[in-house]
């Protein structure tokens, strides 16, 4: 065998070498996926890991080949039965959604396409702008804006945030750097901000003192008032007042701030006006409830998330901007590399152009899928039901002397605790983290905890199309009992 022939035997590749085989395994897979979501209600929310399946994720790097089939056979062990729970029909921490089947083949198939979005003349490309197209016309932003999809709210925040700093410095800050802003800038928020817009503001160099939290009304909305008053006193202090970040559903609570006062605001000290919408933005398609977040169709620039209330796998974000312009400036650097040609691969838009990333996920698919089978419609109808059923749980609170309400109810989003006669602040933190800790492990409900105004409180989120309000009867019986069982031990 001569040197040639020896080099093309020495060929290796990923490809599986028995097509048929792969094919059986992939048709199991399948129907282990679809047995998975089809029983959810059947397992628990949340269950522990034993000490020997913790020990699997400490196995040393591989170094030989295993069959494919004893590979998924490990996940379907380790991985697949002990998830983090946010796909469960009670599962309510933190603020999730709980991803769909259409969904997750479209994650499928974008990953066999095995498409880069960076950019380039292709139908992935397409669709990645035809989706954040779909996601202007749900807020009511122009067709005219610009927007591109990202890894979560906290990517999308950034975004808007750093058009916002480039636009309002009064410099060129990506050739001078933030060094050269003749004064410094101030961004203003409520006291309930997420915690993401601190580090978008370390993040761009203008330090977490240039984010003012502005204090916030009886239902924990920002107090216009109280941030005209920081506008103008920040103004005589020498700083430039650059830019007013609405909340559409604090993390919280879920309190939306008065949107409209705050455009009207923004436009009279000429503000950017940016709009963290990645709870509630999305409201604004649902039929009973979109009047909460008039004046969203107003801002600069919103933060949104499709793995919230459009239920996409994760992960995928939105981050939306008004003036086109402003944004790709903040943005694009066109190495020679990078040009584009008139005709070909490279002919189409560059999306890195208008974001972090150059190379960028084929997150649109999984979006644009589930989308086009339900119809935008039906998620809207799904985020009033879960608003529904968060005002159904906060009357069974209501209705029962042990429990109290911490916070009012705006949307999905519900603060309670369970009452604890004559027991101080520290001791019904104490005696609720136990409570929720007992749900979890018992596998019967996912909450999560928070403090409002001084006052530690169990949250329940229900950003979830699985959730029934036979579910939210179960949270209210099982926290009592848990409670009654707490206090008999003591």
């Amino acid at each position: 065998m001569d040197t040639l022939q020896e080099a093309k035997v020495a060929d290796e590749t990923l490809d599986p070498p028995d097509w048929a085989d792969m094919q059986a395994l992939s048709h199991r897979v399948v129907d282990d996926a679809i047995g998975y979501l089809r029983d959810v209600r059947e397992r628990p929310v949340w269950r522990g890991m034993p000490d020997e399946v913790r020990a699997f994720f400490s196995a040393p790097l591989p170094r030989e080949p295993a069959p494919i089939a004893d590979v998924y056979g490990d996940v379907a062990r380790n991985v697949m039965a002990y998830p983090m729970g946010n796909i469960h029909p009670r599962f309510w921490s933190w603020y999730m959604g709980s991803s769909n089947f259409t969904g997750a083949l479209g994650d499928f198939l974008a990953a066999i396409q095995g498409s880069n979005l960076g950019g380039g003349n292709h139908a992935a490309g397409l669709m990645d702008s035809q989706v954040v197209d779909w996601c202007k016309e749900m807020v009511g932003f122009p067709a005219s804006a610009s927007g591109t999809l990202v890894s979560g709210g906290s990517m999308a925040n950034i975004i808007g945030l750093t058009v916002a700093r480039n636009a309002k410095a009064g410099v060129d800050v990506r050739e001078r750097g933030v060094g050269a802003i003749p004064r410094p800038l101030r961004f203003y928020a409520s006291d309930q901000v997420h915690s993401c817009h601190r580090k978008a503001m370390e993040a761009l160099g203008l330090g977490n003192r240039a984010l003012q939290r502005v204090s916030t009304d009886a239902n924990l909305r920002i107090d216009v008032d109280a941030l005209r008053t920081a506008i103008a006193e920040d103004r005589a202090a020498g700083f430039k007042p650059a830019c007013i970040i609405g909340t559409a559903g604090t993390v919280n609570t879920g309190a939306i701030d008065d949107l409209q006062a705050l455009a009207a605001l923004a436009a009279e000290e000429d503000l950017w006006f940016h709009v963290d919408g990645c709870i509630g933005a999305l409201i604004a398609i649902a039929p009973e409830n979109r009047s909460l977040v008039a004046g969203i169709e107003q801002a600069h620039s919103i933060a949104l998330d499709p793995h919230k209330w459009l239920h996409a796998p994760f992960e995928a974000g939105c981050a939306l901007v008004r003036d086109a312009s402003a944004h790709r400036n903040t943005f694009a650097v066109t190495p020679e590399y990078l040009e584009s040609t008139p005709r070909g691969l490279a002919s189409g838009q560059w999306l890195h152009d208008y974001g972090l990333q150059t190379s960028r996920g084929f997150r649109a698919l999984k979006i644009w899928m589930a989308l086009r089978e339900h119809g935008v419609e039906k998620f809207g109808r799904l985020i009033d039901q879960n608003i529904a059923q968060a005002g159904y749980l906060t009357e069974l609170i209501r209705a029962d002397p042990v429990l109290e309400l911490t916070a009012p109810t705006t949307i999905n989003i519900v603060c309670f605790r369970h009452r604890l006669e004559g027991a101080s602040e520290e001791r019904l933190k104490a005696f609720n983290t136990e409570i929720m800790l007992r749900l979890q492990e018992e596998g019967s409900a996912a909450l999560s905890d928070t403090t409002v105004r001084g006052r530690h409180c169990l949250r329940v989120a229900i950003t979830n199309h699985r959730t029934r309000r036979d579910d939210l009867d179960l949270l209210v019986r099982e926290t009592l009992r848990i409670g009654k069982e707490i206090e008999a031990a003591v």
